[in-house]
C-alpha cells in the first residue's frame, strides 16, 4: 500500500519537465489544456496519497483503533516506517493548508480592489479605463468581465496596438483563462514540485491569448509590437491585480514576440508523444491513489473482522 501511494507523490516531479515540453510542440491552447488538467490530477491525487498515511497512522494509535471497532490488529507496514510517514504527511498537509489559505485571502483581497478600482474609471462596453500613472492593462473575470486599462497605459500605444492588446486581453476573458490561473495556483500550494508548473501555466495562457488576438487583428506583426510596447512601457509598474488576473504584459514577452513574429507551426508527432505522456503520467497517478485506497480500504475491513484475510 505505501509503495502505491508514494507514487502520486513522486509523480508531480517530471510534471515540470513534460509541461515546458508540450509547450514547445503543442498549440498554446492545447497544451493550456493539457497541462492543468495534468496539474490539478496530481495535485488530487498527491493530497489523497498524504490523507491516506495519516489515516494509516492514527489507526495504528490504541485510542484511534478502539474507535473503528478493530477486532484484528491492522496489517500494515511496521510501525517504525508507518509512524514517521503519517507524521511528515501530516505536517506536508498542515503547510499546504495554511500556504492554500493564505493565498485564496490575498487573491480575494486583490481581485475586490481591483473591481472597486475598475468600477470609478469610465467604460465602454467590456472596456474600462482607469485614470493612473502607472501603465498597465489585464483582463479582470467577474459579473461582467472588464478589460482594464491605465491611461498612462493608453499613452504609450497607438491607434493600432491598442486594439491588438484590447484584441488580447478579450481573449483571456473569452477563453477563461482565470479558470486556468486559479487551478494553477491552486495545484502548486499542494505539492512543491507543481509550483514550476504554475509559470508554465500562465506562459500559456499569454501564448494562447496572443495567438487569439493575433487571429482577430489579422496582423502578427502588428500584435508582436503591441505586446512588446505594452510590456516595455509597464516594466517598471508594480501591478496589484489578482493573480488569475491575466495580462499582456505577463512572462516572458521576447520570447512570446519572437512566436508570434515565427509562422504558426503545424501540429508534429512529438506533440501528440508529449500529450500521450502527460495522459500516462495522469493515469498512473490516478491508478495508483485509487488501488492504494481501496487497498487500505480493504485492510480496515479485514481489521473490523468484515472479511477475511
Amino acid at each position: 500500500m505505501i509503495a502505491l501511494l508514494l507514487l502520486p507523490l513522486l509523480l508531480p516531479c517530471v510534471l515540470p519537465a513534460l509541461a515546458r515540453r508540450a509547450l514547445d510542440r503543442l498549440a498554446p491552447a492545447a497544451a493550456l489544456w493539457a497541462v492543468t488538467g495534468c496539474a490539478v490530477v496530481l495535485a488530487g491525487c498527491s493530497l489523497a496519497a498524504l490523507g491516506a498515511f495519516v489515516l494509516t497512522g492514527l489507526l495504528k494509535l490504541p485510542s484511534f483503533a478502539a474507535l473503528g471497532d478493530f477486532v484484528h490488529p491492522l496489517r500494515t507496514a511496521s510501525d517504525l516506517v508507518v509512524l514517521p510517514v503519517a507524521a511528515t504527511s501530516v505536517g506536508a498537509l498542515a503547510v499546504c493548508a495554511l500556504t492554500l489559505v493564505r493565498s485564496v485571502l490575498h487573491q480575494t483581497r486583490a481581485f475586490r480592489a481591483a473591481r472597486t478600482e475598475a468600477g470609478r474609471g469610465p467604460v465602454a462596453g467590456d472596456l474600462c479605463v482607469v485614470d493612473s500613472p502607472r501603465p498597465d492593462a489585464y483582463a479582470l473575470p467577474g459579473r461582467p468581465h472588464r478589460i482594464v486599462v491605465t491611461t498612462a497605459m493608453l499613452r504609450s500605444l497607438d491607434g493600432p496596438e491598442r486594439e491588438a492588446l484590447f484584441a488580447h486581453e478579450r481573449a483571456h476573458n473569452e477563453g477563461g483563462h482565470h479558470y486556468f490561473l486559479a487551478a494553477a495556483e491552486l495545484a502548486a500550494h499542494c505539492h512543491p514540485a507543481l509550483r514550476p508548473v504554475r509559470e508554465t501555466i500562465r506562459l500559456a495562457a499569454e501564448r494562447a491569448a496572443d495567438e487569439a488576438a493575433a487571429v482577430s487583428v489579422g496582423d502578427r506583426r502588428l500584435t508582436a509590437r503591441a505586446i512588446a510596447r505594452a510590456a516595455l512601457a509597464g516594466q517598471a509598474a508594480r501591478s496589484e491585480r489578482p493573480g488569475f488576473a491575466a495580462g499582456a504584459t505577463t512572462g516572458p514577452v521576447p520570447r512570446r514576440v519572437q512566436a508570434l513574429l515565427a509562422a504558426p507551426r503545424a501540429p508534429r508527432r512529438s506533440g501528440r508523444r508529449i500529450a500521450a505522456l502527460l495522459l500516462a503520467c495522469t493515469a498512473v497517478s490516478c491508478v495508483a491513489s485509487v488501488t492504494g485506497m481501496a487497498d487500505f480500504h480493504h485492510r480496515v475491513e479485514i481489521a473490523q473482522g468484515e472479511e477475511r484475510p
